[in-house]
């Protein structure tokens, strides 16, 4: 007969194999210098397969000639000085970030009209697409999991003095299909936090911005956590907390803090996540 103690202790360790961290990457930390050579001297590019893209151009996967390692080359258009200082800003910051939870860089090439940064490959899809995916059944363990890990990225990142500026669904990766680990990616946005010299950004996604970038007032640790109590909300509902018609609508709720846990969205989400969001979702002196 099985006791309490004994049927804790299996939970528990099903537990600790959820928590596991992701896979480290295939490859050591390491300083990125970009080079000024042309990417496809060294690696293979399958223009084919387009991982991802945004605001910056594409990632495609790509494979390195001399190891048959498989990568991710993320093509950033950078034509005029302002451009390519945005994009070496992102590499400073990616070398200064070591953790299994982060997308980790592995080269940098430097050419007249673009900058490509060869990264860590996974294979698993945003976050975004679990999220909107009908088929699959996203449960509040699977949130769990996925905010604890965000926070442990974000833990380390803020200990290093960075704010990532651009949390979002989109800029989470799983690892695998089959597996509830994840990757934040997308420094481009990322900036060095000196708590006596007062930061002041104007950019991010509107859906996810903080009321202090609104406002255009100081950010800090909070203005992430923010973003990471919208991305709980929409974990648990599949609704955004403060999505307007328009972006203009979406801002000006994001100000008045106008949200709830009314509808039948919430009916079975517990009393420690809402507890969770309601502590992150709070406009206040930050």
């Amino acid at each position: 007969m099985q006791t309490d103690k004994s049927l804790k202790t299996k939970q528990e360790a099903n537990l600790d194999f959820y928590f596991t961290p992701p896979p480290a990457a295939p490859f050591d930390h390491r300083i990125v210098t970009p080079k000024p050579h042309q990417i496809a001297t060294f690696y293979a590019i399958n223009r084919d397969e387009v991982l991802g893209g945004g605001r910056f151009g594409q990632v495609h996967k790509c494979v390195e000639n001399s190891s048959g390692l498989t990568l991710a080359a993320k093509m950033i258009k950078a034509r005029s000085q302002k451009e390519k200082d945005v994009v070496k800003n992102e590499i400073q910051v990616m070398n200064q970030l070591n953790h299994a939870n982060l997308i980790q860089l592995y080269a940098a090439f430097e050419s007249r009209h673009d900058i490509i940064l060869v990264m860590e490959y996974v294979d698993g899809g945003e976050l975004f697409d679990r999220i909107i995916d009908e088929n699959y059944n996203l449960t509040e363990l699977d949130t769990v999991l996925f905010i604890r890990q965000i926070c442990e990225g974000l833990q380390y990142m803020h200990r290093m003095y960075i704010l990532h500026l651009d949390l979002k669904p989109e800029n989470i990766l799983c690892v695998s299909r089959a597996t509830n680990k994840i990757k934040i990616i997308d420094f481009g946005l990322a900036r060095r936090y000196k708590p006596r010299e007062k930061l002041r950004v104007n950019f991010g996604t509107p859906e996810f911005l903080a009321p202090e970038v609104i406002n255009y007032e100081f950010v800090s640790f909070p203005t992430d956590m923010w973003s990471l109590g919208v991305i709980t909300y929409m974990l648990l509902t599949g609704l955004s907390p403060f999505l307007g018609d328009d972006d203009n609508e979406t801002l000006n709720n994001i100000l008045a803090c106008q949200w709830n846990f009314e509808g039948e969205a919430f009916t079975d989400i517990s009393e420690e996540a809402k507890d969770f969001i309601t502590r992150l979702l709070v406009k206040s002196k930050r």
